[in-house]
């Protein structure tokens, strides 16, 4: 018979407040791309250029298409959030909410992209590169 769980008053409260700065944390982040935006999708673009995770003819049209996609992300619900970073939530232990959002978009819709030439490198590849550049611009 297998052991029932129930956890104290004081572990409740810990766990609570746990659960309380992740939300926090990722509802700062989210607040925060419209102050960065274009900083942030020019960073992204550069790196995964330079870094050659995407071949391109124009780099341009790539920071375009990041930048719509934060916008995009920073008007969206949490169900479109979580619905688009579904399929690659366990990429890493503890993925940044933009930092998935923009990998789940680069690896789905940047290669339909016309100026798009190929995209290379594992799907960590991809993450660790944007989340570099998320990392400084944004909190959390």
């Amino acid at each position: 018979m297998a052991k029932v769980f129930r956890p104290s008053n004081r572990e409740s409260k810990i766990l609570s407040q746990i659960e309380s700065s992740k939300e926090r944390n990722r509802r700062m982040a989210l607040m925060g791309i419209q102050e960065h935006i274009e900083p942030l999708s020019n960073a992204i673009a550069m790196k995964l250029v330079e870094n050659k995770l995407v071949e391109t003819s124009n780099k341009n049209g790539l920071e375009e298409q990041i930048l719509k996609c934060l916008d995009k992300l920073s008007h969206a619900e949490d169900f479109d959030i979580d619905y688009q970073n579904a399929a690659f939530r366990s990429i890493v232990p503890n993925p940044h909410v933009v930092s998935l959002y923009v990998t789940a978009f680069v690896i789905e819709q940047v290669i339909k992209l016309k100026d798009v030439v190929d995209i290379y490198g594992s799907d960590e590849e991809i993450y660790h590169c944007i989340n570099r550049q998320v990392a400084k611009h944004l909190p959390g």
